[in-house]
């Protein structure tokens, strides 16, 4: 058995009036994010999910969706996954459910 060294990723949300994205970061790495629009004042949109090629195998893609997910659920909020990442990770997760706006 392989010990993987555990990897720190911080991630952050940063607003912007229409929208905003969440952002993960691993030193020394190019940045991960998750954009989103606003459609009012209760539900986000996940526009994109964007993991550069050096972060691929690193769970930095689900480690994005599960804190948009904590994030969302804190702030009251409910959210469309146009993104095909975010759609297809959020169907694997029925604890989930509860954040979107239509669930499947």
């Amino acid at each position: 058995m392989v010990d993987t060294p555990r990897i720190e990723i911080a991630i952050t949300r940063e607003d912007l009036p229409s929208g905003g994205r969440y952002v993960a970061r691993i030193a020394g790495k190019p940045d991960a994010e998750m954009t989103f629009s606003k459609a009012g004042e209760k539900i986000l949109i996940i526009d994109h999910t964007s993991v550069p090629d050096a972060l691929g195998g690193l769970g930095v893609g689900r480690a994005l969706v599960e804190y948009m997910v904590h994030d969302v659920r804190a702030r009251g909020l409910k959210i469309i996954p146009l993104c095909p990442f975010t759609n297809a990770t959020l169907r694997k997760q029925p604890e989930w459910q509860d954040i979107l706006k239509d669930p499947f």
